[in-house]
């Protein structure tokens, strides 16, 4: 997961031109271009898979959908998954199995499996009670039941090495190698994963390293080349996958992108001139920039057909990059951002993409809404492999797919997320061809088998009916609330898009949408479709036109206070929260905080405001910056160095 700020900018969009498919009324819930073998076929006996083309597809060369979510804890200090402090972990795994999670990444460190490796895996802090079926394990042994109880739910599982050591923030860190864990004592790690689950086909892939990153200016970090040097990404990754597929064939290694790549005409020592613009480099997220591969593709040998590439990509709310700062949609951000980092390599056959992190918080900027469905969408048209950022509700940047209390799910989360899993005949697919998704018995899922025998069921392809014109109601200078009459469709609606000037602006699973973050005496133009399970898609309702009123009060009468706090901090890094106050007696449109911290504290990233300069400045976001007199609100942030409390002034206007 990327937390960490990052001086980025993509300045040039190469020079190709594709019309993507819209979200058809009528839109497959299938990987497409292959046609599913007859269903008198043997059903093959293990759940092994590989590449053909830009597809993955099982034994018998079906092709196969991974969608599925980030589980992290085994990677931190914990040394196990977050969340077993209170909830118990097989109900988790199996209402991930039942909401049609068929495939699990796995955030876990060097670190702890060398301890693995040596014999010295301790016991974890485990809530017991809550888990009396972990009551004396280990960390290996609390694994290996969950990967049991994968198995028996019919989920498969991705490990993801995410840190060299087993720390919190360990992520951070740019390469594979730090202190004591050396570049072959990484090789090493892979070799011992792949040698001790070489016959377990739930334990279907490995993501080598997750974001290698850092810029020209680091003096450690990853770049993708020819050579052999130590910090080559590139080398590092044929090197454990070639290591990795010699013990075991039949395992998907997953390569993620680095940061920058060199313009044309620069090389990898060109110096970094500007630190903000980076003219001599492309830039992109963590792990996002696989431009790489088009000069100096990953080569696997006789094995190539094991290979994913892997990016990440994220929204506002995580970092605030330059391609946000200006009007943008799903056909520019493919343009400019997704098809010169990665997606050509979907478009050209490359190589299988699998989205390893996106993902973020709803309905607090619309623009992060707008990225998020965009991807969704981009990632359901073309079927690309994805692991969505994050289960835990205890990710900073982003929140989870389950809230505080690790049983209950973000609904409204989850309905943008549920398009993109795979589901046929109004039911979820597993990637195991015997056990059902869900487990034996399942209600929501079925297996891989049946979904290639006559088991599967038809397909959905009926849209839902028009959703109801909406209409608007507590219209205000800044906002207002949508309702609408709800569609209906032959199984079941799952969610609503709300189209704002034609552009959707959130994903709701009611028929109820509050817009926030407009601007006075403006008017805007309002519509809404409905999705189903399958991912069919209604046609948009009329539209509704709602203006805004105007704001009053004036500068004489705001006032604001601004209070930081810490509110947990770790070595080498910390999480704060600042709250804004509205001290005035009229109310205020907008918001800005600024302080100043010692040497070596930065921010890192921020959530629910926009760092509008590298560490000291805070504007409100696009839904909090209309504060009423007396009213707060509040963005929190990660930052690297020394926790401080520093003295915080505010302006509200």
């Amino acid at each position: 997961m990327f937390r960490t700020r990052v001086t980025t900018c993509l300045a040039a969009v190469l020079g190709l031109t594709l019309t993507l498919p819209a979200l058809a009324a009528q839109a497959a819930s299938d990987p497409p271009l292959r046609a599913a073998a007859p269903a008198a076929a043997a059903v093959p006996a293990t759940d092994w898979l590989h590449v053909d083309g830009n597809q993955i597809v099982d034994a018998a060369g079906d092709p196969v959908w991974l969608t599925g979510a980030n589980w992290f804890g085994f990677n931190a200090s914990e040394r196990v998954f977050h969340g077993l402090w209170s909830a118990n972990i097989t109900d988790i795994t199996k209402s991930m199995a039942q909401r049609g999670i068929n495939i699990v990444r796995v955030p876990i460190s060097t670190q702890l499996l060398l301890e693995w490796k040596n014999g010295q895996a301790a016991v974890p802090n485990v809530n017991t009670f809550a888990n009396p079926e972990l009551a004396g394990m280990d960390s290996l042994e609390i694994f290996e039941f969950w990967l049991d109880l994968c198995e028996t739910y019919g989920i498969k599982v991705l490990l993801d090495v995410h840190s060299a050591e087993a720390d919190n923030s360990g992520h951070i860190h740019p390469v594979w190698y730090k202190g004591s864990v050396t570049p072959e004592l990484y090789y090493q790690a892979w070799e011992w994963v792949a040698t001790r689950w070489k016959t377990n086909d739930t334990l279907v892939a490995f993501d080598l390293k997750n974001e290698p990153h850092g810029t020209a200016n680091d003096t450690t970090r990853a770049k993708w080349d020819n050579t052999t040097a130590v910090d080559n990404w590139k080398n590092t990754a044929e090197t454990a996958a070639r290591r990795i597929l010699a013990i075991n064939p039949d395992v998907l290694v997953l390569v993620e992108g680095i940061e920058i790549y060199p313009r044309e005409g620069e090389t990898w020592s060109s110096p970094n001139t500007d630190p903000d613009l980076s003219p001599n480099y492309y830039n992109n997220w963590w792990g996002g920039n696989l431009r790489g591969v088009r000069d100096h593709p990953i080569n696997l040998g006789a094995n190539q057909d094991q290979l994913v590439y892997s990016p990440h990509d994220y929204g506002p709310l995580v970092y605030n990059q330059p391609w946000f700062d200006k009007p943008f949609d799903k056909a520019s951000l493919t343009d400019d951002v997704w098809r010169p980092n990665w997606f050509y390599l979907h478009e050209d056959g490359t190589a299988p993409l699998l989205i390893g992190e996106w993902g973020g918080r709803l309905g607090q900027d619309a623009r992060q809404d707008k990225w998020m469905t965009a991807l969704r969408d981009l990632i359901v048209e073309n079927k690309l492999h994805q692991t969505f950022w994050v289960l835990n509700p205890n990710s900073g940047d982003t929140g989870g797919l389950l809230l505080d209390d690790w049983k209950t799910w973000d609904e409204q989360k989850y309905a943008l997320l549920k398009p993109a899993l795979w589901q046929y005949g109004a039911k979820f697919v597993g990637l195991d061809h015997q056990v059902p998704l869900g487990g034996t018995g399942s209600t929501t899922g079925i297996s891989l088998g049946q979904r290639y025998s006559d088991g599967g069921g038809e397909a959905d392809t009926t849209a839902p009916s028009v959703p109801g014109q909406p209409a608007a109601t507590n219209v205000t200078a800044t906002g207002a609330t949508l309702t609408w009459a709800a569609s209906t469709d032959n199984v079941a609606v799952t969610a609503y898009d709300v189209l704002r000037g034609g552009s959707v602006v959130a994903t709701v699973s009611g028929t109820t949408y509050n817009a926030t973050g407009l601007t006075a005496s403006t008017a805007y133009t309002f519509s809404v479709r409905a999705r189903d399970a399958a991912g069919n898609v209604s046609a948009a309702s009329p539209a509704r036109t709602v203006t805004t009123t105007t704001g009053g009060g004036g500068p004489s009468d705001q006032g604001c206070t601004a209070t930081y706090k810490t509110t947990t901090s770790w070595t080498g890094g910390f999480q704060a929260e600042v709250t804004v106050r509205n001290s005035g007696t009229a109310a205020g449109a907008r918001w800005t905080v600024t302080w100043t911290y010692p040497s070596g504290t930065t921010v890192g990233s921020l959530w629910n405001g926009v760092l509008t300069t590298p560490a000291v400045t805070v504007r409100n976001a696009d839904h909090n910056g209309a504060l009423a007199a007396g009213a707060s609100t509040s963005f929190g942030l990660v930052g690297s160095g020394p926790a401080a409390t520093p003295a915080v002034s505010c302006t509200l206007s």
